[in-house]
Protein backbone atom coordinates (compact mmCIF):
# COMPACT_ATOMS: atom_id res chain seq x y z
CA UNK A 1 0.00 0.00 0.00
CA UNK A 2 2.14 3.34 -1.09
CA UNK A 3 1.22 5.85 1.52
CA UNK A 4 2.95 8.42 -0.77
CA UNK A 5 5.12 11.09 0.78
CA UNK A 6 4.34 14.91 1.54
CA UNK A 7 6.02 17.74 3.99
CA UNK A 8 3.02 17.99 6.27
CA UNK A 9 0.37 15.21 5.87
CA UNK A 10 -3.12 15.50 7.37
CA UNK A 11 -2.93 12.26 9.81
CA UNK A 12 -0.11 10.23 10.86
CA UNK A 13 1.31 7.18 9.62
CA UNK A 14 1.20 4.21 11.66
CA UNK A 15 4.96 3.29 10.93
CA UNK A 16 8.09 5.58 9.66
CA UNK A 17 10.95 3.11 9.55
CA UNK A 18 14.87 5.07 9.18
CA UNK A 19 17.14 3.25 7.53
CA UNK A 20 16.59 1.32 4.18
CA UNK A 21 19.08 -1.79 4.36
CA UNK A 22 18.06 -5.27 4.82
CA UNK A 23 16.04 -4.85 8.05
CA UNK A 24 14.64 -1.86 6.70
CA UNK A 25 13.51 -3.60 3.73
CA UNK A 26 12.16 -7.52 5.17
CA UNK A 27 10.20 -4.81 7.45
CA UNK A 28 8.30 -3.09 4.64
CA UNK A 29 8.33 -6.82 3.02
CA UNK A 30 6.01 -8.11 5.97
CA UNK A 31 4.01 -4.51 6.43
CA UNK A 32 2.65 -4.21 2.56
CA UNK A 33 0.53 -7.19 3.44
CA UNK A 34 2.65 -10.32 2.50
CA UNK A 35 2.11 -12.96 4.93
CA UNK A 36 3.69 -15.55 5.84
CA UNK A 37 2.11 -19.13 6.20
CA UNK A 38 3.09 -22.88 7.07
CA UNK A 39 3.51 -24.35 3.63
CA UNK A 40 0.86 -26.91 3.44
CA UNK A 41 3.08 -30.38 3.59
CA UNK A 42 6.00 -28.73 4.35
CA UNK A 43 7.86 -30.91 7.76
CA UNK A 44 10.55 -28.75 9.64
CA UNK A 45 13.99 -31.02 10.42
CA UNK A 46 13.16 -29.91 14.65
CA UNK A 47 10.40 -32.18 16.19
CA UNK A 48 9.21 -29.72 18.93
CA UNK A 49 9.11 -26.73 16.52
CA UNK A 50 7.53 -29.06 13.62
CA UNK A 51 4.76 -30.10 16.76
CA UNK A 52 3.97 -26.24 17.02
CA UNK A 53 3.39 -25.46 13.63
CA UNK A 54 0.80 -28.35 13.37
CA UNK A 55 -1.09 -26.43 16.19
CA UNK A 56 -2.53 -23.44 14.25
CA UNK A 57 -1.32 -24.13 10.26
CA UNK A 58 -4.01 -21.58 9.17
CA UNK A 59 -2.66 -18.59 11.82
CA UNK A 60 -0.06 -16.68 9.80
CA UNK A 61 3.38 -16.77 11.62
CA UNK A 62 2.88 -12.94 12.40
CA UNK A 63 -0.27 -13.56 14.29
CA UNK A 64 1.20 -16.48 16.03
CA UNK A 65 3.01 -16.79 19.99
CA UNK A 66 6.87 -15.87 19.01
CA UNK A 67 7.95 -16.69 22.55
CA UNK A 68 6.17 -20.11 22.14
CA UNK A 69 7.27 -21.30 18.90
CA UNK A 70 10.98 -20.06 19.47
CA UNK A 71 10.98 -21.89 22.74
CA UNK A 72 13.92 -24.21 22.46
CA UNK A 73 15.61 -23.21 19.79
CA UNK A 74 19.39 -22.95 19.28
CA UNK A 75 21.68 -21.22 17.25
CA UNK A 76 24.41 -18.65 15.88
CA UNK A 77 22.03 -15.64 17.36
CA UNK A 78 21.11 -14.66 21.08
CA UNK A 79 17.90 -13.49 19.55
CA UNK A 80 15.24 -16.16 20.07
CA UNK A 81 12.91 -14.01 17.36
CA UNK A 82 16.39 -14.24 14.68
CA UNK A 83 16.53 -17.77 15.49
CA UNK A 84 12.84 -18.87 15.19
CA UNK A 85 12.53 -17.07 11.51
CA UNK A 86 15.66 -17.68 10.49
CA UNK A 87 15.13 -21.56 11.08
CA UNK A 88 11.72 -21.40 8.88
CA UNK A 89 13.37 -19.67 6.47
CA UNK A 90 16.62 -21.76 6.09
CA UNK A 91 15.38 -25.16 8.00
CA UNK A 92 18.45 -26.48 9.89
CA UNK A 93 20.59 -24.04 7.16
CA UNK A 94 24.26 -24.75 9.85
CA UNK A 95 23.97 -28.37 8.97
CA UNK A 96 21.86 -29.31 5.71
CA UNK A 97 22.88 -26.49 3.48
CA UNK A 98 19.82 -25.06 1.37
CA UNK A 99 16.75 -26.77 2.74
CA UNK A 100 14.04 -25.35 1.13
CA UNK A 101 11.65 -22.91 3.93
CA UNK A 102 8.13 -24.53 5.36
CA UNK A 103 6.61 -21.03 4.59
CA UNK A 104 4.27 -19.97 1.68
CA UNK A 105 3.94 -16.12 1.08
CA UNK A 106 0.22 -14.14 0.64
CA UNK A 107 -0.46 -11.21 -0.17
CA UNK A 108 -3.41 -9.73 1.93
CA UNK A 109 -3.39 -6.05 0.63
CA UNK A 110 -5.94 -5.74 3.60
CA UNK A 111 -3.95 -6.26 6.38
CA UNK A 112 -1.03 -3.97 4.94
CA UNK A 113 0.01 -1.40 7.37
CA UNK A 114 0.45 2.16 5.60
CA UNK A 115 4.74 3.39 6.31
CA UNK A 116 7.37 4.93 4.52
CA UNK A 117 10.92 3.28 4.36
CA UNK A 118 13.61 6.84 4.99
CA UNK A 119 17.21 6.12 3.60
CA UNK A 120 20.38 8.41 2.88
CA UNK A 121 21.00 6.55 -0.17
CA UNK A 122 19.29 4.16 -2.58
CA UNK A 123 18.03 0.93 -1.12
CA UNK A 124 20.38 -1.32 0.38
CA UNK A 125 21.61 0.48 3.07
CA UNK A 126 25.43 0.36 4.37
CA UNK A 127 25.92 -2.06 1.17
CA UNK A 128 26.06 0.99 -0.76
CA UNK A 129 29.40 2.04 0.66
CA UNK A 130 30.86 -1.48 0.67
CA UNK A 131 33.66 -2.04 -2.74
CA UNK A 132 31.77 -4.10 -5.11
CA UNK A 133 34.30 -7.00 -5.30
CA UNK A 134 34.54 -7.62 -1.59
CA UNK A 135 33.32 -11.05 -0.55
CA UNK A 136 30.67 -11.37 2.02
CA UNK A 137 31.42 -13.20 5.46
CA UNK A 138 28.49 -14.80 5.12
CA UNK A 139 27.54 -17.28 2.96
CA UNK A 140 25.76 -15.92 -0.05
CA UNK A 141 22.30 -17.66 0.14
CA UNK A 142 22.29 -16.61 3.73
CA UNK A 143 22.19 -13.09 2.76
CA UNK A 144 18.52 -13.43 1.05
CA UNK A 145 15.08 -11.85 1.99
CA UNK A 146 12.18 -13.61 2.23
CA UNK A 147 10.13 -15.31 -0.67
CA UNK A 148 12.71 -14.17 -3.18
CA UNK A 149 16.24 -16.65 -2.06
CA UNK A 150 18.89 -14.95 -3.38
CA UNK A 151 20.23 -18.13 -5.32
CA UNK A 152 17.17 -17.49 -7.47
CA UNK A 153 18.08 -13.86 -8.46
CA UNK A 154 21.74 -14.82 -9.37
CA UNK A 155 20.44 -18.11 -11.26
CA UNK A 156 18.05 -15.18 -12.96
CA UNK A 157 21.53 -13.24 -13.71
CA UNK A 158 23.23 -16.89 -15.00
CA UNK A 159 25.83 -15.46 -12.41
CA UNK A 160 27.57 -18.01 -9.78
CA UNK A 161 28.39 -18.10 -5.86
CA UNK A 162 32.33 -17.93 -4.89
CA UNK A 163 33.17 -20.54 -2.76
CA UNK A 164 29.18 -20.37 -1.57
CA UNK A 165 29.95 -17.15 -0.83
CA UNK A 166 28.49 -13.44 -2.90
CA UNK A 167 30.11 -10.23 -3.69
CA UNK A 168 29.20 -7.01 -2.20
CA UNK A 169 27.87 -5.89 -5.35
CA UNK A 170 25.60 -8.76 -6.22
CA UNK A 171 24.11 -8.13 -2.82
CA UNK A 172 23.52 -4.82 -3.38
CA UNK A 173 21.83 -5.75 -6.68
CA UNK A 174 19.83 -7.76 -5.09
CA UNK A 175 18.32 -5.69 -2.41
CA UNK A 176 17.59 -3.09 -5.00
CA UNK A 177 15.93 -5.44 -7.23
CA UNK A 178 13.99 -7.06 -4.04
CA UNK A 179 12.26 -3.45 -3.83
CA UNK A 180 11.28 -3.45 -7.18
CA UNK A 181 10.19 -7.41 -7.42
CA UNK A 182 8.13 -7.00 -4.54
CA UNK A 183 6.60 -3.46 -5.46
CA UNK A 184 7.69 -1.67 -2.34
CA UNK A 185 9.50 1.34 -4.17
CA UNK A 186 6.70 3.26 -3.59
CA UNK A 187 7.21 3.46 0.13
CA UNK A 188 10.46 4.15 -0.17
CA UNK A 189 12.06 7.72 -0.09
CA UNK A 190 15.66 7.31 -0.88
CA UNK A 191 18.59 10.72 -0.31
CA UNK A 192 16.48 11.24 3.18
CA UNK A 193 18.21 12.20 5.94
CA UNK A 194 16.29 12.53 9.44
CA UNK A 195 17.56 15.23 11.92
CA UNK A 196 15.36 14.69 14.30
CA UNK A 197 12.70 12.35 15.69
CA UNK A 198 10.59 13.90 18.85
CA UNK A 199 7.71 12.81 20.67
CA UNK A 200 4.46 15.75 20.88
CA UNK A 201 1.13 15.34 22.32
CA UNK A 202 -1.84 17.55 23.39
CA UNK A 203 -0.53 20.76 23.66
CA UNK A 204 2.74 20.44 21.24
CA UNK A 205 3.90 24.01 19.33
CA UNK A 206 3.42 22.53 16.40
CA UNK A 207 0.23 23.57 14.50
CA UNK A 208 0.76 20.84 12.38
CA UNK A 209 0.56 18.22 15.09
CA UNK A 210 -2.74 20.00 16.83
CA UNK A 211 -4.03 19.90 12.90
CA UNK A 212 -3.21 15.77 13.17
CA UNK A 213 -4.94 15.37 16.57
CA UNK A 214 -8.06 16.76 15.69
CA UNK A 215 -8.60 14.99 12.59
CA UNK A 216 -6.76 11.33 13.04
CA UNK A 217 -9.04 9.26 14.89
CA UNK A 218 -6.23 6.62 14.88
CA UNK A 219 -5.57 3.44 13.66
CA UNK A 220 -5.69 2.16 17.38
CA UNK A 221 -9.05 3.94 18.46
CA UNK A 222 -7.89 5.84 21.03
CA UNK A 223 -9.48 9.15 21.79
CA UNK A 224 -7.16 11.30 19.24
CA UNK A 225 -6.84 14.61 22.01
CA UNK A 226 -4.57 12.28 24.41
CA UNK A 227 -3.01 10.51 21.80
CA UNK A 228 0.90 11.33 21.87
CA UNK A 229 2.27 11.16 18.34
CA UNK A 230 5.83 11.30 16.55
CA UNK A 231 7.55 14.17 14.85
CA UNK A 232 10.00 13.35 12.81
CA UNK A 233 11.81 16.04 10.73
CA UNK A 234 14.48 16.28 8.40
CA UNK A 235 15.35 16.91 4.62
CA UNK A 236 15.36 15.12 1.33
CA UNK A 237 18.47 15.79 -0.96
CA UNK A 238 18.22 16.95 -4.35
CA UNK A 239 20.15 17.79 -7.07
CA UNK A 240 22.80 20.20 -7.32
CA UNK A 241 22.96 20.02 -3.29
CA UNK A 242 19.72 21.63 -2.78
CA UNK A 243 17.68 20.09 0.18
CA UNK A 244 13.69 20.13 0.60
CA UNK A 245 12.45 20.18 4.26
CA UNK A 246 10.04 17.48 5.73
CA UNK A 247 7.87 16.78 8.62
CA UNK A 248 5.97 14.09 9.37
CA UNK A 249 4.31 12.52 11.79
CA UNK A 250 3.60 8.70 13.15
CA UNK A 251 2.20 6.77 15.74
CA UNK A 252 5.51 4.09 15.74
CA UNK A 253 9.09 4.66 14.86
CA UNK A 254 11.35 2.08 13.48
CA UNK A 255 15.15 2.64 14.25
CA UNK A 256 16.98 0.52 11.23
CA UNK A 257 19.90 2.50 10.96
CA UNK A 258 22.68 0.33 11.07
CA UNK A 259 26.11 0.80 12.75
CA UNK A 260 28.44 2.18 9.71
CA UNK A 261 27.57 5.99 9.66
CA UNK A 262 30.49 6.79 13.06
CA UNK A 263 33.64 4.92 12.35
CA UNK A 264 35.46 4.77 16.06
CA UNK A 265 38.18 6.68 16.93
CA UNK A 266 41.60 5.89 18.96
CA UNK A 267 41.03 8.97 20.32
CA UNK A 268 45.16 9.60 20.29
CA UNK A 269 47.51 12.83 19.72
CA UNK A 270 47.27 13.58 16.14
CA UNK A 271 44.23 11.31 15.27
CA UNK A 272 42.56 14.65 12.91
CA UNK A 273 45.62 14.71 10.68
CA UNK A 274 44.90 14.29 6.85
CA UNK A 275 46.79 11.36 6.40
CA UNK A 276 44.89 9.59 9.48
CA UNK A 277 41.60 7.99 8.13
CA UNK A 278 38.87 5.92 9.57
CA UNK A 279 37.33 4.04 6.39
CA UNK A 280 38.55 1.33 4.11
CA UNK A 281 36.98 3.20 1.20
CA UNK A 282 40.26 5.79 1.76
CA UNK A 283 42.68 3.65 1.07
CA UNK A 284 40.71 2.54 -2.29
CA UNK A 285 40.89 6.28 -3.28
CA UNK A 286 44.39 5.99 -2.77
CA UNK A 287 45.21 3.47 -4.78
CA UNK A 288 43.28 4.73 -7.41
CA UNK A 289 44.95 8.23 -7.53
CA UNK A 290 48.25 6.45 -6.88
CA UNK A 291 48.65 8.19 -3.41
CA UNK A 292 50.12 5.15 -2.23
CA UNK A 293 51.83 2.67 -4.47
CA UNK A 294 54.75 0.20 -3.64
CA UNK A 295 57.36 2.33 -3.68
CA UNK A 296 55.89 5.07 -1.28
CA UNK A 297 56.27 4.36 2.71
CA UNK A 298 53.81 1.49 4.13
CA UNK A 299 50.09 1.99 4.64
CA UNK A 300 49.25 1.36 8.86
CA UNK A 301 46.52 -0.76 9.11
CA UNK A 302 45.40 -0.48 12.50
CA UNK A 303 42.68 -2.87 14.12
CA UNK A 304 42.02 -7.20 13.99
CA UNK A 305 38.92 -7.34 12.70
CA UNK A 306 37.28 -8.00 8.64
CA UNK A 307 37.13 -4.64 7.82
CA UNK A 308 40.85 -4.72 8.94
CA UNK A 309 41.93 -7.92 7.49
CA UNK A 310 40.06 -6.58 3.86
CA UNK A 311 41.93 -3.59 3.85
CA UNK A 312 45.49 -5.66 4.49
CA UNK A 313 44.23 -8.03 1.13
CA UNK A 314 43.79 -4.85 -1.03
CA UNK A 315 47.03 -3.26 -0.35
CA UNK A 316 48.97 -6.69 -0.61
CA UNK A 317 47.22 -7.07 -3.93
CA UNK A 318 48.57 -3.80 -5.25
CA UNK A 319 51.91 -4.67 -3.67
CA UNK A 320 51.51 -1.89 -1.37
CA UNK A 321 53.38 -2.13 1.65
CA UNK A 322 51.68 -2.40 5.26
CA UNK A 323 52.08 -1.93 8.76
CA UNK A 324 49.61 -4.01 10.83
CA UNK A 325 49.46 -3.09 13.88
CA UNK A 326 46.56 -4.50 16.69
CA UNK A 327 45.98 -4.57 20.46
CA UNK A 328 45.59 -7.88 20.86
CA UNK A 329 47.93 -11.34 20.86
CA UNK A 330 47.28 -13.06 17.66
CA UNK A 331 46.26 -16.32 19.69
CA UNK A 332 43.37 -14.17 21.74
CA UNK A 333 40.04 -16.70 21.29
CA UNK A 334 38.60 -13.23 20.92
CA UNK A 335 40.08 -12.64 17.57
CA UNK A 336 37.67 -12.94 15.18
CA UNK A 337 40.21 -15.40 12.59
CA UNK A 338 40.32 -17.70 15.35
CA UNK A 339 36.69 -18.41 15.11
CA UNK A 340 36.17 -18.88 11.65
CA UNK A 341 36.63 -22.57 9.60
CA UNK A 342 39.27 -22.30 7.49
CA UNK A 343 38.02 -24.07 4.80
CA UNK A 344 35.21 -21.34 4.17
CA UNK A 345 37.23 -18.50 4.66
CA UNK A 346 40.72 -19.03 2.81
CA UNK A 347 42.07 -15.17 2.45
CA UNK A 348 40.94 -14.28 6.08
CA UNK A 349 42.87 -17.33 7.48
CA UNK A 350 45.89 -15.93 4.92
CA UNK A 351 45.74 -12.73 7.00
CA UNK A 352 45.56 -14.23 9.97
CA UNK A 353 48.82 -16.66 9.34
CA UNK A 354 50.42 -13.10 7.59
CA UNK A 355 49.53 -11.35 11.49
CA UNK A 356 51.48 -14.62 12.77
CA UNK A 357 54.11 -15.20 11.17
CA UNK A 358 55.29 -12.05 10.09
CA UNK A 359 57.98 -10.56 12.82
CA UNK A 360 58.02 -6.51 13.55
CA UNK A 361 61.43 -6.69 11.83
CA UNK A 362 60.07 -7.79 8.41
CA UNK A 363 61.33 -11.51 8.80
CA UNK A 364 59.26 -13.96 7.56
CA UNK A 365 57.59 -14.93 3.75
CA UNK A 366 55.48 -12.43 3.54
CA UNK A 367 57.37 -9.87 1.63
CA UNK A 368 55.96 -6.29 2.62
CA UNK A 369 54.13 -6.65 5.69
CA UNK A 370 55.09 -6.06 9.20
CA UNK A 371 52.97 -7.82 11.64
CA UNK A 372 52.50 -5.34 15.62
CA UNK A 373 50.75 -7.68 17.73
CA UNK A 374 50.12 -6.28 21.81
CA UNK A 375 50.87 -2.62 19.84
CA UNK A 376 48.82 0.23 21.19
CA UNK A 377 48.91 3.58 19.04
CA UNK A 378 50.63 6.66 20.97
CA UNK A 379 50.00 9.46 18.46
CA UNK A 380 50.58 10.56 15.41
CA UNK A 381 52.98 13.53 14.18
CA UNK A 382 52.90 16.06 11.66
CA UNK A 383 55.63 14.36 9.87
CA UNK A 384 54.01 11.45 8.94
CA UNK A 385 55.04 9.10 11.87
CA UNK A 386 53.34 7.12 14.08
CA UNK A 387 54.60 6.11 17.54
CA UNK A 388 53.07 3.15 19.64
CA UNK A 389 53.93 1.50 22.33
CA UNK A 390 54.62 -2.38 22.42
CA UNK A 391 53.91 -4.58 25.46
CA UNK A 392 56.68 -3.82 27.13
CA UNK A 393 56.02 -0.69 27.18
CA UNK A 394 58.85 0.36 24.95
CA UNK A 395 58.16 3.30 22.49
CA UNK A 396 58.55 2.79 18.53
CA UNK A 397 58.19 5.25 15.63
CA UNK A 398 57.76 4.20 12.19
CA UNK A 399 57.54 6.60 8.81
CA UNK A 400 53.76 5.66 7.02
CA UNK A 401 51.98 7.03 4.31
CA UNK A 402 48.70 6.96 5.20
CA UNK A 403 46.77 5.52 8.55
CA UNK A 404 43.53 3.39 8.29
CA UNK A 405 42.03 3.41 11.82
CA UNK A 406 39.47 0.71 11.09
CA UNK A 407 38.29 -0.74 15.11
CA UNK A 408 34.74 -0.93 14.12
CA UNK A 409 31.95 1.60 13.97
CA UNK A 410 29.38 2.77 16.37
CA UNK A 411 25.16 4.36 15.27
CA UNK A 412 24.98 7.31 14.64
CA UNK A 413 21.64 8.65 16.55
CA UNK A 414 22.49 11.97 16.82
CA UNK A 415 18.50 12.77 15.79
CA UNK A 416 17.22 11.27 19.06
CA UNK A 417 17.91 13.27 22.45
CA UNK A 418 21.07 12.44 24.58
CA UNK A 419 22.30 10.65 21.11
CA UNK A 420 19.86 7.82 22.01
CA UNK A 421 21.85 6.65 25.13
CA UNK A 422 18.46 6.98 27.01
CA UNK A 423 17.37 3.54 25.25
CA UNK A 424 20.38 1.76 25.68
CA UNK A 425 20.93 -1.31 28.43
CA UNK A 426 23.11 1.21 29.70
CA UNK A 427 21.76 4.31 29.60
CA UNK A 428 25.39 5.95 31.07
CA UNK A 429 27.15 4.66 27.76
CA UNK A 430 26.86 5.14 24.25
CA UNK A 431 25.39 3.49 22.16
CA UNK A 432 27.16 0.26 20.90
CA UNK A 433 26.07 -2.75 18.82
CA UNK A 434 28.21 -5.10 20.54
CA UNK A 435 28.80 -3.80 24.12
CA UNK A 436 25.50 -1.53 24.87
CA UNK A 437 22.66 -2.39 22.25
CA UNK A 438 19.19 -0.70 22.62
CA UNK A 439 17.18 -2.51 25.30
CA UNK A 440 14.32 -4.13 23.32
CA UNK A 441 11.79 -6.33 24.21
CA UNK A 442 13.19 -9.83 22.28
CA UNK A 443 9.62 -10.94 20.76
CA UNK A 444 8.51 -6.83 20.02
CA UNK A 445 11.85 -5.21 19.08
CA UNK A 446 10.19 -2.78 20.97
CA UNK A 447 11.96 -0.19 23.10
CA UNK A 448 11.74 -0.67 26.80
CA UNK A 449 11.81 3.09 27.76
CA UNK A 450 9.99 4.39 24.75
CA UNK A 451 6.62 2.81 23.75
CA UNK A 452 5.80 2.90 19.98
CA UNK A 453 10.12 3.23 19.38
CA UNK A 454 11.38 -0.38 17.65
CA UNK A 455 14.94 -1.01 16.55
CA UNK A 456 15.81 -3.79 14.68
CA UNK A 457 19.54 -5.08 13.07
CA UNK A 458 23.10 -4.02 15.08
CA UNK A 459 20.88 -1.42 16.77
CA UNK A 460 19.28 -4.37 18.58
CA UNK A 461 22.08 -6.78 18.36
CA UNK A 462 21.48 -8.45 15.54
CA UNK A 463 24.30 -8.58 13.30
CA UNK A 464 24.00 -10.68 10.23
CA UNK A 465 21.48 -10.38 7.59
CA UNK A 466 20.17 -13.86 8.00
CA UNK A 467 19.39 -12.63 11.94
CA UNK A 468 18.67 -8.70 11.65
CA UNK A 469 15.41 -10.29 9.53
CA UNK A 470 13.85 -11.79 13.09
CA UNK A 471 13.49 -8.67 14.23
CA UNK A 472 11.68 -7.30 11.30
CA UNK A 473 8.98 -10.49 12.09
CA UNK A 474 8.84 -9.20 15.79
CA UNK A 475 7.71 -5.56 14.97
CA UNK A 476 5.32 -6.86 12.09
CA UNK A 477 3.91 -8.97 14.73
CA UNK A 478 3.61 -6.67 17.10
CA UNK A 479 2.31 -4.29 14.95
CA UNK A 480 -0.32 -6.25 13.29
CA UNK A 481 -1.60 -7.84 16.32
CA UNK A 482 -2.26 -4.00 17.75
CA UNK A 483 -3.02 -1.67 14.75
CA UNK A 484 -6.63 -1.60 14.04
CA UNK A 485 -7.01 -1.87 10.13
CA UNK A 486 -9.40 0.28 8.68
CA UNK A 487 -12.08 -1.11 6.05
Amino acid sequence: MSVGFQEYPTSALPVVIIGNGPSGICLSYLLSGYTPYVRDGAVHPNPMLQRKLEESPEVPITQQDLEYLSEGLEGRSHSPAALLFDSLLRPDADFVGDADSVLTWKHEPQSAIPHVVLGRDPPGGAWNAIEGPMVTLSRGNWMGLPDFPFKDWMRMKRRNLRDDRATAGDILNYYRHYVKKKRLRENFVSGSVVTSVVRVGKGAQSPHASEIFRRDSGWKGEDAQRKRLFQVTGFVKRGCGSQKPFSIYAENVVLATGTYDSPSWLGVRGEDLPFVRHQISALEEAVKTKQVHQHTDPVLIIGAGLTAADAVLLAHHYNIPVIHAFRRSVSDPALIFNQLPQVMYPEYHKVHQMMREQSAFGHGPYEGYVSLPEHQVVGFQDDNKCVFRDKQGQPKVFSISMALILIGSNPSLSFLAKNGTFLATDSEQPVSAKRNPLDIDPFTYECVQEKGLYAVGPLAGDYFVRFVQGGALAVASSLLKTQKIPP
